[in-house]
């Protein structure tokens, strides 16, 4: 598993490192209705809301898993409670 998590990773990071030098150009946001705006690099423009819906898709699925591993967990601990109780008989 940790080879395959640097089989992905590393080539991923060398992607994302190549995307942002090469798009450092400053882009205006101007923030409606607001007056005034924020001046960021592009690369700044597109990584954040990639890695802030990464991070949304992957507390959603967390979540949505939360349920079924309680569930698991208390089933394994009553069944190491019956197994030791059976083991004692």
């Amino acid at each position: 598993m940790r080879l395959f998590a640097w089989i992905i990773g590393l080539p991923l990071a060398v992607l994302v490192t190549v995307f942002a030098v090469a798009n450092r150009a400053e882009i205006r946001f101007d923030l409606w209705p607001l007056p005034f705006g924020v001046d960021l690099p592009a690369y700044l423009a597109v990584l954040v809301p990639l890695g802030l819906g990464l991070t949304a898709g992957f507390l959603l699925g967390w979540t949505s898993g939360l349920k079924a591993r309680l569930r698991a967990g208390s089933l394994q601990r009553k069944l190491a409670a019956a197994e030791k109780t059976q083991s004692q008989v």
